[in-house]
Formats: C-alpha cells, sequence, structure tokens
C-alpha cells in the first residue's frame, strides 16, 4: 500500500469493491475482485474480518448513480456498462459520517482502463428521496477519491505535472470534511509532493534521493479495526 493521506475509519464500516483500485482502510470491509491498478497513496492496509454485530443494507451503486441528476454525463457512460463480465469500475464503502442510524454510503467511480478516479459521492439515507438516498457530497474531479479517516470524509486528489504518466502522479492533495447542519464543511488539507524515487521517475529527487516535500496538518482520533473480504467472504491477504 501507499503512503500519504489516509483513508481510514474510526467507526464499523462496509465497503463493495466491484473493480478498480483496492484501497483498504480501518473499519472497512470490502468484497469482490480487484485489479491491478494506480490506487491513491492515500490507501493504507487492509486486516481481519469485521465482528457478526456489522450490518448495513448493500445498494446497487449502478442504479443509483443512473438516477441521480447530480452526476455527470461522463462518470453515466463510465457505469452505463460493465467493465468485463459483472464488474463495474466502482467501488462502494458504508460507514457513518453524518450521523444516520443508517450506514452512509460512499462510491468511488474510476475509469476501467487504469482505474483514475471519476467521481466520487456520499449518499445518506432518507425515507422518500429517489431510490431512498439523498446525494449529501459530489466531486467529480480528476483522479479523485473518497473514503474515511477517523470517522470523518476523506478526499484525495493526485496532482500530476507535464509529462507524468498515469501511473506516476507528482503529488497528492488530501481534504477532510467534517458533517455539520446537514452538510460537510472541509476543515484540514494537507498536500504531499512525491519522490521521483519512490514511483520509479528520475530527475533531481532521484538524483539526489531527496524526500518527499510534504507540510501536513493531522488529526487524532480512535481508530477501529480495519477489514477487507474477498468475493467469497473469506478474509482477503494484507497489503
Amino acid at each position: 500500500m501507499t503512503k500519504g493521506g489516509a483513508a481510514t475509519a474510526g467507526v464499523a464500516a462496509v465497503g463493495l469493491l466491484l473493480a478498480g483500485c483496492n484501497p483498504g482502510g480501518e473499519g472497512i470491509r470490502k468484497e469482490g475482485s480487484a485489479s491491478h491498478t494506480p490506487a491513491p497513496r492515500g490507501a493504507v492496509t487492509s486486516s481481519p474480518a469485521p465482528t457478526p454485530g456489522t450490518h448495513y443494507k448493500k445498494v446497487n451503486a449502478v442504479k443509483l448513480l443512473a438516477a441521480d441528476p447530480k452526476v455527470g454525463a461522463d462518470v453515466k457512460r463510465a457505469v452505463a456498462k460493465p467493465c468485463a463480465a459483472d464488474e463495474y469500475p466502482i467501488e462502494v464503502t458504508y460507514a457513518s459520517l453524518t450521523g444516520s442510524k443508517a450506514p452512509d454510503v460512499i462510491v468511488n467511480v474510476m475509469t476501467c482502463a487504469d482505474s483514475v478516479g471519476l467521481g466520487a459521492y456520499v449518499y445518506r439515507e432518507r425515507p422518500g428521496a429517489r431510490n431512498g438516498y439523498d446525494n449529501v457530497y459530489a466531486n467529480e474531479q480528476p483522479s479523485v477519491y473518497a473514503g474515511v479517516s477517523k470517522g470523518e470524509l476523506e478526499v484525495s486528489k493526485q496532482t500530476y505535472a507535464a509529462g507524468d504518466k498515469v501511473c506516476c502522479p507528482s503529488g497528492e492533495d488530501v481534504m477532510t470534511y467534517h458533517w455539520a447542519n446537514d452538510h460537510f464543511t472541509e476543515y484540514d488539507r494537507y498536500h504531499t509532493d512525491y519522490s521521483k524515487t519512490a514511483v520509479g521517475g528520475t530527475g533531481d529527487d532521484a538524483t539526489n534521493g531527496a524526500d518527499p516535500d510534504t507540510t501536513a496538518d493531522t488529526t487524532t482520533g480512535t481508530n477501529a479495526d480495519p477489514t477487507t473480504e474477498t468475493a467469497d467472504g473469506t478474509p482477503a491477504a494484507e497489503g
């Protein structure tokens, strides 16, 4: 896994990985198959299975996105058909972010070819809403990825300089959001410049072995046990 903004959860959360990157997270349970993709550096390690008391209602993310007027045309085209067989470029995570009785739903949409982020969304369950959920967060910037850090919404975005390959971004922005008064508000962010040595690049960083230039303002909190599962429900290997 990579180093950068951590996508961790301080509460029990559950994830459904249909295709694309496979970033684990503390308190996150994932199911499905994963491809070899350039996951955001903010991803962290996965680990043991959740307790039997973990409950969530699985959503049809493709249907949810298709019916959502806040989702752009490019994203809707990306999920109109699977990448292969029945695997869509979608990752779904269930976690408590808004204080609702039911887990909130984080949906990440990626490209089929290289799993670059196309859009990140958070849905909050509400009786009477379209498909039972309100879209309370949407971000369709290139290479965006949403996760959970210590019970808060954490959004990472890889940054590219001229000449960077898709696999090898120059850096990453990480923003943390808190839910209050029925909406998310950004309260913390940091940027990391990656060392080209770390991604096999060339240049001054590679020649001199320079460390990444990082400025960060981090927060503290209580971490829950992270969990990851494969499609058959068995614990997946860490990493």
